[in-house]
């Protein structure tokens, strides 16, 4: 492990058992963990003593460090000879904002790594004892992000979720609970059986997940029956 040096690291979808050999190494021997809320408390245990643990917020209970933070506190410390970790729930490279980080490390002139996690849709289909994929049934699988960033950032694209609505896969939508009426009717207006299964997943891997069987047409209001937050994995299809 080389001093000034970054590594992007995926914690997995919560249980410490997930963990990858290679992220378990980086986090024991870095300096500074940067670490995302949804991060379990026992991975943090894995922190060597002495390291600074630094979290970056909760986005409903308090401040969130904003993006250009992050990224100015691993290039601060990067350049001042530490060696940073900067961990990620799930998989760095599904909508964790890995690129955003990459570019700016990169623009700095610092050395990174990035390792791969268990993504929470994998972890979601184990604990639920389904596949994501069938050869009948899903011969694709789509990663869908629930979050509507244009409504924050007008710069960006708008999602049209009605074109999924005759996709030949699984559908998987990440940090889709708040936005479940957007999205949900939208593959309805888009020609979605209204019987297709969907299935979610609060808290996969973890001693408190939830597991909810339904049906397109009756998510919305399933996921208020059983009062289902995020984190949370929908997935939705003949699988």
């Amino acid at each position: 492990m080389q001093s000034g040096m970054v590594y992007l690291v995926g914690a997995g979808p919560g249980d410490p058992d997930l963990l990858t050999i290679r992220a378990l190494r980086y986090i024991s021997l870095a300096d500074l963990v940067l670490y995302d809320y949804l991060v379990d408390d026992r991975i943090l245990s894995f922190v060597r003593e002495g390291a600074e643990l630094v979290s970056l917020g909760e986005p409903y209970t308090g401040r969130k460090l904003k993006q250009a933070e992050v990224n100015e506190r691993m290039i601060t410390a990067a350049r001042s000879g530490r060696v940073v970790v900067r961990l990620k729930g799930g998989d760095p490279h599904i909508f964790g904002r890995l690129n955003e980080e990459i570019h700016a490390l990169k623009d700095a002139g610092i050395k990174y790594e990035v390792v791969p996690g268990i993504t929470s849709a994998s972890a979601a289909a184990q604990v639920a004892g389904i596949s994501l994929t069938d050869r009948q049934n899903a011969s694709a699988v789509a990663m869908i992000t629930g979050h509507l960033a244009f409504e924050h950032d007008a710069t960006l694209p708008a999602l049209d979720f009605k074109k999924f609505a005759d996709f030949q896969g699984t559908l998987i939508f990440y940090m889709g609970i708040v936005t479940i009426k957007h999205w949900s009717q939208a593959l309805l207006e888009g020609g979605m059986d209204a019987n297709t299964n969907v299935l979610i997943v609060q808290n996969a891997t973890l001693s408190n997940q939830k597991i909810v069987r339904t049906n397109l047409i009756n998510v919305e209001q399933k996921i208020k029956e059983e009062n289902l937050k995020s984190p949370a994995i929908v997935i939705v299809g003949n699988v």
